[in-house]
């Protein structure tokens, strides 16, 4: 199981800080901080540029989950960014990645909070400095499905505008 675990913490989170790195750093090929929120404002969010770097940091944290570092901690802030794209950007596409579906960003988040709820495992830093048993359980996985959910809905709620569509010419 420690094997499989830290198979799953590096894959999962190397990924998803491959993600935060485009919105941060505009490394592999991403469009840094002010191409991310540009995007942001198309989408109807308000601040543009604070969201935009609060949601790279949400997916940079992908490092201390791969190193199985304050694991609750880093599983909410992939999971906060996860629900807000599946709310904002890809529930209207269905299922499948391929359509621009919520497959992939569901995964990840699960995967999350999936951690989050077993544990870093014995390969971790947590372990490594005796953190480990207070911070895995069944009750950290709920609790972080919980709070992302909940602050996926006030970041919905208070940042995003609706967009207005232009009447056509008649």
């Amino acid at each position: 199981m420690a094997y499989g675990l830290l198979l799953l913490r590096i894959v999962a989170g190397g990924t998803i800080f491959a993600h935060g790195a485009q919105k941060l750093f505009g490394w592999f090929g991403g469009n840094g901080v002010r191409g991310t929120a540009g995007f942001f404002e198309k989408l109807g969010f308000r601040p543009p540029v604070l969201l935009a770097v609060l949601a790279g940091l949400g997916e940079a944290s992908g490092v201390p989950f791969a190193l199985g570092l304050v694991t609750p901690l880093a599983a909410l802030g992939i999971t906060i960014v996860m629900l807000n794209a599946i709310v904002v950007v890809h529930w209207s596409k269905g299922f499948f990645n391929g359509n621009g579906g919520l497959e992939f960003p569901l995964l990840i988040a699960t995967v999350a909070v999936a951690v989050a709820a077993t544990g870093p495992g014995r390969f971790s830093l947590d372990r490594a400095i005796g953190w480990d048993d207070n911070i895995s359980g069944v009750w950290w996985g709920v609790g972080v499905a919980v709070v992302a959910a909940a602050v996926t809905l006030v970041t919905v709620a208070s940042t995003r505008r609706a967009r207005v569509q232009e009447a056509a010419p008649a």
